[in-house]
Parts: structure tokens; sequence; C-alpha cells
């Protein structure tokens, strides 16, 4: 089983059932899911919601009943499919007044009225919409959450809905897709505990933590690498630098503290300038040792 998936049987588990005015905006959440959509035949017209999932057509099957909505449950193919059936003239879910039947989809009436409800019933929203057309990739490989909506209104909502909870979303829109995506792990990690998915939030938050660790030791194993490439190519400089002053015989005519810290350089090829300080007499600081060597290039390249 996917992450995703996880994700979505944990929240699908929630027991909040008997809360009528909880499973009814969850209800909303899920009718302005890309998931569902609206087939019209003659006078009557139905409400279609399809998934993979058994426990998600259980869920959204309990939410209906719960209301008193009356539904058939099918398959197509490898789909469960739920299928409300309506008077054409029915423009609105008498149960579900905050949404209005259009030709294709379902849209939001009233965005304002939504945004006024508890924080509970908000949530429920929330957890609808993900439930309806929601997906979160595998933490490990990266970070992507996405919900897709029927239509760009349904999007905007979506993501004013969001935000009042402080999470920051983008939206993709193409010629047949709107959707609200999060690639950040820590708003990834506040929607997931916002529409109750706590375990989900646990592991998400371990392997945020693990990948972060990892990332910080490969950046100082990268940082270590890369300035001990510097300090070699340097003394490799600088080494070459000290034999040409003996073999054009200007070595002899260096001063007594140029002449040690070249001998010392040339003794310990591997030794930071640091440490060649300490094995001066008497010890240079770092910054006398980078001096001295610094003349010594000068001088075998003037």
């Amino acid at each position: 089983m996917s992450f995703s998936s996880d994700v979505k049987k944990e929240i699908g588990t929630i027991s909040n059932l008997a809360k009528k005015e909880q499973i009814r905006h969850e209800l909303i959440g899920y009718l302005i899911s890309s998931n569902v959509e609206v087939v019209k035949n003659g006078k009557r017209c139905s409400i279609k919601f399809a998934t993979e999932n058994d426990y998600n057509i259980n869920r959204f099957s309990k939410l209906l009943s719960n209301l008193d909505i009356q539904h058939d449950i099918g398959m197509s193919g490898k789909l469960f499919v739920i299928e409300i059936k309506l008077k054409a003239n029915n423009q609105i879910i008498s149960q579900v007044k905050e949404v209005n039947i259009l030709e294709k989809n379902i849209e939001i009436v009233d965005e304002t009225k939504l945004f006024s409800e508890k924080d509970e019933n908000k949530k429920a929203i929330i957890r609808g919409m993900f439930l309806g057309s929601g997906s979160i990739n595998n933490p490990q490989n990266k970070y992507h959450f996405e919900i897709s909506f029927s239509s760009e209104r349904n999007l905007k909502f979506g993501m004013n809905l969001a935000s009042l909870f402080n999470i920051n979303s983008k939206k993709l829109i193409t010629k047949d897709r709107f959707s609200m995506y999060i690639k950040e792990g820590e708003e990834i990690s506040k929607i997931l505990a916002l529409i109750g998915a706590n375990k989900a939030v646990l592991n998400f938050e371990d392997i945020r933590i693990e990948r972060e660790m990892r990332g910080k030791i490969n950046r100082l194993v990268n940082c270590e690498t890369a300035n001990l490439t510097k300090t070699i190519n340097a003394a490799v400089e600088q080494i070459e630098a000290i034999e040409r002053l003996k073999r054009e015989k200007r070595f002899k005519k260096l001063n007594d503290s140029l002449k040690e810290i070249a001998e010392l350089r040339l003794k310990y090829p591997d030794m930071t300038l640091t440490e060649l300080g300490k094995k001066a007499n008497p010890p240079v600081g770092k910054s006398g040792v980078n001096y001295r060597l610094k003349k010594i290039m000068e001088i075998a390249n003037g």
C-alpha cells in the first residue's frame, strides 16, 4: 500500500460520523473534487464518484447514508463507483445547499459563508477534498502533496480555505487540470495534522528528520572534501614553488623565517596552515604561515 493510501485509510476511519455538520462539510469536499462528475441523461442527471480504494468508497457511502442521500454502489473496471440519481430540475442537493450542480461538475455556491464556519467544519471540507482526489508522495522520495478539483473556482476555494489555517499552497492549471499542491515538508506536515492524519504525521516527520540529517551530513562531507581539496591544491603549488627556488639556486636568498616555513611545508605536505605554524620555532599563527607561504610564492613567480 502506498503512503497516500495509508493516509486516506487513516482519515477515512475517523469516528465522527455521528456529527452531522462535520460529515455534511466533508461531503462538500468530496463533491468539489475532480473524481466527481455530473452525468445528464434526458430529464434526469446523476452524480458519480469513482475511486480505486474500497475504504474510500465506504467512507463516501457512509457520509451519504448519514445524510439520507440515496445512492448505488457498483464497479467500472477496477474502480468502485457511487451514483446519486437526481431529477434534472434539482440543481442543488437539498442536504448540501452550499454547492450547485452544473452541466458536468459541482461548484461551491457561497465561499464566504463556508469561510465563516467553525474550524472543525472547515477542516472536514479539506479532509473531504483530500479523500475525494488528493495524493501524497512517499516522503522518502520527495515532498509532494496535491488535491485536484473539478473547476478553477473550486481550486481557488480550496486554496483560500487552506490559507485560513496558514497553509501555503501553489496552483497548477492546465486545459483539464485544476490542482493545488505543496512541496515544502513543514507545510505538508501541517495539512496532514489538520485533516486528522496523526499517525501519518508522525511517520512523515520521522522520515523528514532522517532526510534532513542525511542532507546535513552530506553537506558537511562535501564541505570537508572541498576544503581538503583546496588545502591539497594549495600545498602542491607551494611545494612546486619551493622546489623551483631550490633548483634555481634562489632558496638560500630567502630569510630565515621563510626558509623555516618552506622546509616545514616540504616535510609535512599534508598539514594545514595551523598545524604548520605549531611546528615553527617559535610557533606562528595561521595568518603568519599564510603570509610567509604567499611571500615564497611571489618570489618564486617573480
